[in-house]
């Protein structure tokens, strides 16, 4: 990959000739070729580098599944919902 400086200078000994760079773009532009699709490997070691440790995640996932069954649970005592509902007393007669 050619270098290249943010101030443009007059090159030295070492600089490369416009047609040496021009052929180095080329030819790194013409061996370039797209890849399909995203690469999940590479995403899911970038993630699991700079995201949040598996034991935060699972404590929060925990912590939100208590709260969601606690809620559903007082929901459906509040209205008398099916299974999680309190249950009225059943009355039988057995002669």
């Amino acid at each position: 990959m050619p270098y290249v400086e943010d101030n443009a200078t007059q090159g030295g000994e070492n600089a490369p000739s416009e047609s040496d760079v021009s052929r180095m773009i080329r030819a790194e532009v013409d061996t370039w070729k797209p890849r399909r699709g995203p690469d999940w490997s590479e995403l899911m070691v970038r993630l699991a580098a700079t995201g949040p440790s598996p034991w935060v995640v699972y404590s929060t996932a925990s912590a939100a599944l208590v709260c969601i069954l606690v809620g559903a649970f007082l929901i459906g005592s509040w209205f008398q919902l099916g299974g999680l509902g309190l249950q009225p007393a059943i009355q039988s007669h057995v002669h």
